[in-house]
């Protein structure tokens, strides 16, 4: 099953379904893989980065956090971007929730720009990145705002009228 992880809005590249490989995208960080049965290569690229975010999470909370399985992390994002895309293309205020739960959840985690130096090329890269979808997540709260603020229509049914003769 050939499985798309995009981290990047407005991402165009095109895979190859030989060898699942990006055609020019210079600036972007598409992921195509294989799921298969251990998460793929997603899931070895997530995991460094998962796994130092679980040990900085349980120092700060000064408690062990539970072992998570990368591939059902993986899964479970693939699945939150998706149910949460289709639902907000149709204008779901649950579809946009569900969107800001992944990126509160896959942003801090894939974007680790707290964990270079800040002249390292690789800090400006995750940093603008993680501001990235910090707008998306700002984005998000605008519309949930604006739909919850916008009145809906009732339809106004009138009684009818008791006919005089």
């Amino acid at each position: 099953m050939l499985v798309l992880l995009c981290f990047r809005a407005g991402c165009t590249a095109q895979v190859s379904l030989s060898n699942c490989r990006i055609s020019p995208c210079f600036q972007c960080t598409c992921r195509f893989s294989e799921f298969g049965t251990d998460g793929g290569p997603a899931a070895k690229s997530l995991k460094p980065k998962f796994n130092l975010f679980v040990k900085q999470v349980s120092a700060g909370i000064g408690m062990a956090v539970p072992h998570i399985d990368i591939k059902s992390v993986i899964a479970f994002t693939m699945f939150l971007k998706a149910f949460g895309g289709l639902l907000f293309i149709i204008s779901s205020s649950f579809g946009a929730l569900v969107l800001l739960v992944y990126l509160a959840f896959i942003t801090p985690v894939v974007y680790d720009f707290y964990n270079y130096e800040m002249e390292s090329q690789q800090f400006v890269k995750l940093f603008t990145m993680f501001s990235q979808n910090l707008a998306l997540f700002g984005a998000l709260l605008f519309f949930l705002g604006m739909k919850n603020s916008i009145p809906r229509r009732h339809s106004k049914r009138r009684a009818a009228k008791a006919k005089t003769t």
